[in-house]
Formats: C-alpha cells, sequence, structure tokens
C-alpha cells in the first residue's frame, strides 16, 4: 500500500502500515482501500522495529462509538496497533456487570428488609386473611320448657269438652260428627305446639327435627315393625289377663257406629296417619324439647314415654301403652330428630286402623 508519492518498494527492516493488515489475514471485512488513508500520516522510520500502539493511542474496538478502522482513518495511530488485539485483564472488575438471575424457587440470600408489623385480626377472621364462605349463624336454643306442654294439654282437652258437649246427641253419633271429634283436638294441639316453637324458638324445622329424610323414614319403619314385634304379644297376653276391659277407648266409641266408605276412609286416615303425626309433635317434640333443656336427653325419653301413656286416660291400658310407646321413643332417640318417630307411630297404628275400617264398614265386628 502507498503511504507517500514515489514509494513504490519496501526496504530491509522497514514495516509499513501494510504489514498489519498481512498479519491481520487482510483487511477486514467492510475496510476501505489504503488509497483513502490520510496522507498526514507519516512514514515509518527506517530501520526502526516493528510499530506498536503508544499509549496514547486507544485500543482496537469501539470506543465512544467509533471503531479502531475509523479512528485510523481520522490518524489515531498507527494501522498494525490499531488492528493488534488489546490487553486485557481477566481479573479486573467488570465496569457494567449485570444482575445475577435467582434460579427459580431460591431463596434470596442476604438480610432481610425490616417489615411493619401486621395489624391484629379482626375477632372471627381467617389467619391467612381468607374469608371464606359466609358461615351460617348459630342457632340459638329454644326457650320453651315444661309450661308450653302444660298450655297445648289444656287446649286439648278443653277443645275435646266443647265439642263433645256441642255433637251431642240422643241417639248413637254419626260417623262423621266422631271423625271431627277425634281429628279437631289433636290437630289444634299439634298447630299450637308448633306456633310455640315459632314464637319461642327457630321453628319445628330446626327445634323438632321434622326434616323428612328417606334415612330417617327407614329408621321409622325399621323401628316401627320391630315394635309390632313387640306389641303384638304384648296386646294378645294383655287381653287375655284383662278380658274385656282391654278394648281402646277408639273401638268402644266407634263399635255399634257404621259409616259409609268415605267417611270409614277418612277415620282409618286420622287414625293411621294425622294422630299419629300431632301426638308425635306434641309428646316427642314439644314435650321432649323442654325436658331435654332443663334436664338431658334420657330424661326427656322417660318422661315423654310415661306422660304419653297417660294422656290416653285409658289407666287400665297404661301397661301397655308403655310397650307400644318404647320402641317409638327409641326412634326419637337414636335419631335425634321426629320423622322416624312419625313413621314408627303411624305402623304402630296401622293395624288397629285396619281393624277400625272394616268395623265401620260391616266387615268385622269392633267388639
Amino acid at each position: 500500500m502507498r503511504v507517500g508519492p514515489g514509494e513504490n518498494d519496501e526496504r530491509p527492516g522497514e514495516t509499513g502500515p501494510d504489514d498489519g493488515f498481512r498479519a491481520a489475514g487482510g483487511p477486514p471485512p467492510g475496510a476501505e482501500p489504503a488509497e483513502h488513508a490520510s496522507p498526514a500520516d507519516p512514514p515509518p522510520a527506517v530501520g526502526a522495529p516493528d510499530a506498536v500502539a503508544s499509549p496514547a493511542e486507544e485500543p482496537v474496538g469501539v470506543t465512544n462509538g467509533t471503531s479502531a478502522h475509523g479512528a485510523a482513518r481520522n490518524g489515531g495511530g498507527s494501522a498494525a496497533a490499531l488492528w493488534s488485539a488489546p490487553d486485557w485483564d481477566p481479573t479486573a472488575p467488570d465496569p457494567h456487570p449485570a444482575a445475577s438471575p435467582v434460579p427459580v424457587g431460591t431463596a434470596a440470600v442476604g438480610p432481610a428488609a425490616p417489615t411493619a408489623p401486621a395489624a391484629p385480626a379482626a375477632p372471627g377472621a381467617s389467619p391467612s386473611g381468607w374469608e371464606g364462605p359466609p358461615s351460617a349463624p348459630p342457632r340459638r336454643t329454644h326457650r320453651w320448657g315444661l309450661g308450653a306442654y302444660i298450655v297445648v294439654e289444656v287446649i286439648f282437652l278443653g277443645t275435646s269438652l266443647l265439642i263433645s258437649w256441642l255433637l251431642a246427641t240422643d241417639g248413637p253419633p254419626a260417623a262423621s260428627s266422631l271423625a271431627i271429634a277425634l281429628a279437631a283436638p289433636t290437630v289444634l294441639t299439634a298447630a299450637t305446639a308448633l306456633l310455640i316453637t315459632r314464637l319461642r324458638g327457630n321453628g319445628p324445622i330446626a327445634d323438632l327435627g321434622l326434616t323428612p329424610t328417606w334415612r330417617d323414614v327407614g329408621l321409622g319403619v325399621a323401628f316401627g315393625v320391630g315394635g309390632l314385634v313387640v306389641t303384638i304379644p304384648a296386646s294378645v297376653l294383655f287381653v287375655a289377663i284383662v278380658g274385656e276391659d282391654a278394648t281402646s277407648a277408639v273401638g268402644a266409641v266407634f263399635g255399634d257406629v257404621s259409616a259409609s266408605v268415605p267417611w270409614a276412609i277418612a277415620v282409618f286416615l286420622i287414625v293411621v296417619f294425622v294422630a299419629p303425626l300431632c301426638e308425635e309433635i306434641v309428646y316427642r317434640g314439644l314435650l321432649w324439647g323442654g325436658v331435654e333443656r332443663l334436664a338431658g336427653p334420657k330424661v326427656a325419653f322417660g318422661v315423654s314415654t310415661l306422660l304419653f301413656a297417660l294422656a290416653h286416660f285409658e289407666f287400665t291400658r297404661t301397661p301397655l301403652l308403655l310397650v307400644v310407646a318404647l320402641p317409638i321413643a327409641i326412634a326419637r332417640y337414636y335419631t335425634g330428630r321426629l320423622t322416624a318417630s312419625v313413621v314408627a307411630h303411624q305402623i304402630n297404628n296401622l293395624l288397629p286402623g285396619v281393624v277400625l275400617l272394616l268395623g265401620l264398614l260391616g266387615i268385622a265386628p269392633l267388639g
């Protein structure tokens, strides 16, 4: 390469600017021809050693946005110095350190920044801060006792006496009148008991367990059928011991009465379905709940069973009624709800209801 006019041959011992390009294997891609070099660059001295970069010359690379080749164009040092590798100290600190990535799942090492103390949690709040689904409010305890049972029992006796006086006749009573006299006091008493649970408690569903489920129905059937296994032999034994006085009060009232098919079916439904439901609401619902609140479920079991047998006012049959009431009370005690005892009571009344139906239709005698 020409570095001066008239000097085409290289002298021995001289090193020209082309040597740097040849040592580096030729100009890099994109480098401009030597003819464009500045004529102001002086030739190296004869016999001088290879040109080396002076301390004032910039190293190879990009400096302040200008490449080394660009620096040569601008007269910044010789070509050999521009294209030689710069000195690099591997132990020197990085002037622009990059942030070291923290591996996933690895906690950063170092002192934790101080945090403000957490505010105290509100009463009933979750420690994690998640409130969760709203919980149902706690059920309050009912506020009725034995006084509620006394009230409904008085209503039952007063209603029974009033209806008997209104329907009294000189001749034999009609089946319709007897059906009303049988159903009205019982239904009115049960309705009063349900009203008390609403006014003095949480309502019949919560306080009496009147939530029919297939499980309770099945248990009621089991206790009812199991009760028949016990009560039927007990009834046969009782009739053999007592004799004619073993007839129930209902059988004695309907003994000489005949009825049409609709009224006979109505009496059957009252005896088998309506009366057991109403009696269970009063005795193993309202009475049971009042005693249980004062003395616990076991005492409620005994008191309700005894008063159930005495409330029929058939004192001769009281021992037999105690046997009848035991499986029903066990169903109530075992499930803690009223549905099972209602079903057990209805099964217990099924056979007497069928006998009464046949007697009213004149198919079988009631006496």
